[in-house]
């Protein structure tokens, strides 16, 4: 499930990005065909047969009649999905609906003039406004404006844990750091590593960074960040992150060899399903990932609660990080607004939500709730739902979030931070020069 949401920012994705404030917005007069039909591009994977069927259902609902629109949806196959995109931005034939990751993704888009501001159109609609979890809508958002509609599921990361190991050690969930401490000191006497790490392929080292950073000092650190200012690197709350991990580090949290694990090729969940670690710190496509390689462990042997509170911090234990969802974004030239919009609140739809849920997704709608006991594993979809309806703010994975420019060398410096080849004091040092 991670394949749609996770991991196109790096290598191709941030390449083709990279230049995508290049674009103007003169040029690009959106899809749409002279019968008022308007193109939609759709990452083209397994997923997109539920926004072939929104768009089915848009299409032939008296919505579309009133509006004088139709969609017409365009599956962009995965891999290509970041330069297609780029390209057709750029062009007379631009997509007039278009999916996205929010943050970082659509900036240069909207510094470009080319995406609908929606803050007003949803805070106006109730279809809209009422028919999300906040935390996910924001999230989505720059500098506190809305420019997308969730239309995928939600991507909270959670921290994992081998519940055979924690019953045999006599372990509870940790809530607090110390807590969290006090359990690694007592896998290590037993010979158990605390933490599985695929550091190989440097993302899952992020998320470490990503807590520790609102935990300490709050969400409002990373804001700045992802808002532009590059100085915020140099907040207290950073560099006390960056010396918390080569805290970790230093006492074996993540056992040795974990920079030459991998999580993509299954080295990470196979360490940790088999016992060998106790933990994991993930995202939630981690129980899909492990039910489909270690079924038994899954079903029976995988527990999961949220990332525990740092004493004197200023984060909310209830605060999450991870990918909130995907986005629809509408083109600023689309030649009907109307039907534009009128289609995007397909996506707050009861059967929209349904269809996502069958699918073994969490909805980022606000009507899923009592709709989840229909989901492949109620008690997991539930606790994810619950996690993000409840959370006061909703952090997007910093690779999606910070231009696409800066991913890639800030990428670079998390995995010099965990590898050893910088201190906590060079990594913020080298952050602050990212622009």
């Amino acid at each position: 499930m991670e394949s749609y949401s996770r991991r196109w920012f790096l290598g191709a994705g941030t390449a083709a990005l990279a230049s995508v404030g290049g674009l103007t917005a003169c040029g690009s007069s959106g899809g749409s065909g002279a019968d008022g039909t308007l193109t939609a591009f759709v990452y083209g994977d397994d997923a997109a047969k539920i926004q072939v069927k929104s768009v089915n259902r848009f299409n032939a609902s008296a919505a579309a009649k009133k509006a004088k629109g139709s969609i017409k949806l365009q599956k962009v196959p995965a891999t290509d999905y970041p330069a297609k995109l780029r390209t057709a931005m750029g062009s007379p034939n631009a997509p007039d609906v278009f999916f996205n990751w929010g943050g970082g993704s659509i900036k240069a888009y909207r510094e470009a003039g080319q995406l609908v501001d929606l803050t007003d159109v949803i805070a106006s609609d109730p279809v809209l406004k009422s028919g999300f979890l906040p935390s996910v809508l924001a999230a989505g958002g720059l500098d506190g404006k809305n420019y997308g509609v969730p239309m995928r599921g939600m991507q909270p990361v959670i921290l994992f844990y081998n519940k055979t190991v924690f019953e045999e050690h006599k372990l509870q969930p940790p809530t607090t750091w110390d807590q969290l401490l006090d359990i690694n000191a007592k896998l290590k006497k037993a010979k158990i590593t605390p933490f599985a790490l695929g550091g190989a392929d440097i993302w899952p080292e992020l998320m470490w960074l990503e807590y520790l950073v609102d935990r300490i000092g709050g969400p409002q650190v990373f804001e700045k960040i992802k808002n532009g200012d590059a100085s915020a690197w140099g907040d207290p709350a950073v560099l006390k992150a960056a010396q918390t991990v080569k805290e970790l580090i230093d006492d074996g949290a993540f056992g040795k060899g974990y920079s030459s694990v991998g999580y993509g090729n299954g080295g990470a969940p196979a360490v940790f399903a088999k016992g060998k670690a106790a933990m994991h710190l993930m995202g939630s496509w981690e129980y899909s990932t492990q039910l489909g390689k270690f079924p038994d462990f899954a079903k029976k042997n995988l527990g999961w609660c949220a990332f525990p509170q740092i004493e004197g911090g200023a984060g909310d234990i209830r605060n999450v990080v991870g990918n909130p969802t995907n986005y629809w974004s509408v083109n600023a030239r689309t030649s009907n607004k109307d039907a534009a919009i009128a289609f995007l609140r397909d996506s707050a739809s009861l059967a929209y939500t349904k269809e996502l849920i069958a699918n073994g997704d969490v909805p980022a709608t606000s009507n899923a709730a009592t709709l989840l006991d229909a989901s492949p594993n109620p008690e997991f979809a539930k606790f994810q739902y619950e996690m993000v309806q409840k959370a006061p703010a909703f952090t997007l994975s910093w690779d999606q979030a910070v231009d696409p420019n800066v991913a890639t060398p800030m990428l670079t410096e998390v995995n010099k931070l965990f590898v050893g080849k910088s201190s906590p004091t060079q990594f913020v040092s080298a952050l602050k020069e990212l622009k």
